[in-house]
């Protein structure tokens, strides 16, 4: 692992979680990527991907969809998430540094073209068929935020440095397609060709795992679709799945991205070392700030669920959360929860926050196990009672309850699956539970796909009383209007709050 992570170390930038260059980060010339070896190239990329996903992501999905509050003294209370808070979605499209959503985005894509190109001058199927499934993951990421985005043209480099905008539904489709040409690239392999091992610093070169997570994608995207009058492409899409036949990931199988993290300035986990402690062990400033929102703890306590004190420290025996944008004083680091570490936690693993050198998440068996629960409540799977059980399972797993707390916890009317009034309802509620401060913004892709944000709390700092007043989507960033300005002109005007994207209905 050590030998990997020092090739994966060609370019180490800043560490700042939430700052345009992450961990491990490698900047690549699109114009002229870097020669070397596609096993070097791998696990920058996929670093890469999951920065992005545990990063910028995570904490936009983290305070829109409820989770993340800032206790009101915080050393990095005034600038910690206060774009999101505000809901100043037009001033993020001028922030350049945190949120480049944007420019990381296509900046991976650029990386995994490459790695496409260059495996696919070798005959090397298996790195081929990866980089198609994850340049369809980020494709779909673009859509999710931005709805019409590059697509056929981009990735170009100076060939076009103004490519066409396509139609967020047809780039969806198209994503779809690569994920689907990246199973039959990894399944067509030559059984003498070149496969990842430990460059693999996701499954570790078992390729059926590959198969899964990329069905597992492609269910992802057709949920995200179910409400957008999809019914043909989506029973389309499912028979293609059926018969490639690998199903998805289940039990057990998480993508867990970790390149070789380790106590050290600059390599640790970037969770850990955001929110968490640095290297030397102190307290970050984003610890001490950090707190969960009021709405949050409540929907735990209410289900009297074992994660929460997985979760957070508790205040004078028990657990307080903040209402988001709060100022009031009562809502002071001192009188707050704050997220539970292994320091306070008998140097035992908490739910988030297990070691320095903790994997990140990229797509966890508890989610994919919710996303099954999902299409079999619709008919399209089978089983849904049984996946969502195994998914609160995996989710118990993940964060370190005991397993025997399950059964009590499962026989209460609030989570029992039977003794749901709304079963699809109870299904999000309990995913929104699982994936709080890991995949934050899968959970507020639901919110938004099912149009559950108003159930919210609005945070107190929005510019509006109106309760349907959320953001529904990202502007295109500036450096883009500038650099591709007609491109951008023909999107039409872009409202935040109320245009959306296509499968948000």
């Amino acid at each position: 692992m050590k030998k990997l992570l020092s090739l994966v170390l060609i370019a180490l930038a800043g560490t700042t979680f939430t700052a345009c260059d992450s961990f491990l980060d490698t900047n690549v010339n699109p114009n002229a990527p870097t020669d070397v070896p596609v096993e070097q190239k791998l696990p920058n990329a996929l670093v890469k991907t999951v920065n992005l996903e545990t990063g910028a992501l995570n904490q936009l999905g983290a305070v829109w969809v409820g989770y993340w509050s800032k206790a009101t003294d915080g050393p990095v209370n005034t600038s910690l998430f206060r774009l999101e808070e505000t809901y100043g979605v037009e001033a993020m499209s001028f922030d350049r540094d945190g949120r480049p959503i944007w420019e990381d985005s296509y900046t991976t894509l650029v990386n995994y073209k490459d790695i496409e190109n260059s495996a696919a001058a070798t005959g090397d199927l298996a790195y081929v068929g990866i980089a198609k499934i994850m340049q369809g993951w980020h494709f779909m990421r673009l859509v999710d935020l931005y709805n019409n985005v590059p697509f056929t043209d981009a990735l170009q480099g100076s060939k076009n440095v103004t490519p066409k905008y396509e139609d967020g539904q047809q780039v969806y489709e198209g994503a779809m397609n690569l994920i689907t040409a990246g199973i039959e690239d990894i399944k067509a392999a030559p059984a003498l060709s070149k496969k990842p091992v430990t460059d693999d610093v996701i499954f570790k070169g078992n390729l059926t795992l590959w198969v899964k997570f990329a069905n597992t994608i492609k269910l992802r995207a057709l949920l995200r679709q179910s409400e957008a009058g999809r019914e043909g492409y989506i029973s389309d899409e499912l028979a293609k799945i059926r018969q490639e036949g690998s199903g998805f990931l289940g039990v057990g199988e998480s993508a867990l991205v970790n390149p070789g993290y380790q106590v050290s300035a600059g390599l640790q986990n970037p969770f850990w070392d955001a929110y968490y402690r640095n290297q030397a062990g102190a307290l970050t400033t984003g610890y001490n700030t950090l707190r969960p929102t009021a709405y949050l703890v409540q929907q735990y306590k209410e289900r009297n669920d074992p994660r929460l004190a997985k979760l957070y420290r508790p205040v004078n025996g028990d657990y307080v959360g903040v209402p988001l944008g709060a100022t009031a004083a009562d809502f002071n680091m001192a009188k707050t929860s704050a997220l539970l570490g292994p320091n306070e936690n008998g140097n035992q693993p908490a739910a988030l926050l297990k070691s320095a050198q903790q994997p990140s998440v990229l797509l966890s068996s508890f989610e994919s196990l919710f996303l099954q629960a999902e299409a079999a409540e619709r008919g399209w799977l089978s089983g849904a009672e049984q996946l969502y059980e195994e998914a609160i399972k995996e989710s118990f797993k993940y964060m370190g309850v005991p397993t025997g707390e399950f059964v009590a916890y499962n026989a209460q009317p609030s989570v029992n699956f039977a003794l749901a009034p709304n079963k699809m309802e109870r299904i999000i509620g309990q995913k929104w539970l699982a994936l709080n401060s890991i995949s934050s913004i899968e959970a507020w892709n639901d919110f938004r796909r099912l149009n559950y944000l108003s159930r919210l709390p609005q945070s107190l700092q929005s510019p509006s009383a109106d309760p349907e007043f959320r953001p529904r989507r990202l502007t295109y960033r500036q450096s883009e209007v500038y650099t591709n300005s007609e491109e951008v002109a023909k999107q039409g005007t872009i409202d935040p709050f109320n245009s959306r994207v296509f499968w948000n209905k």
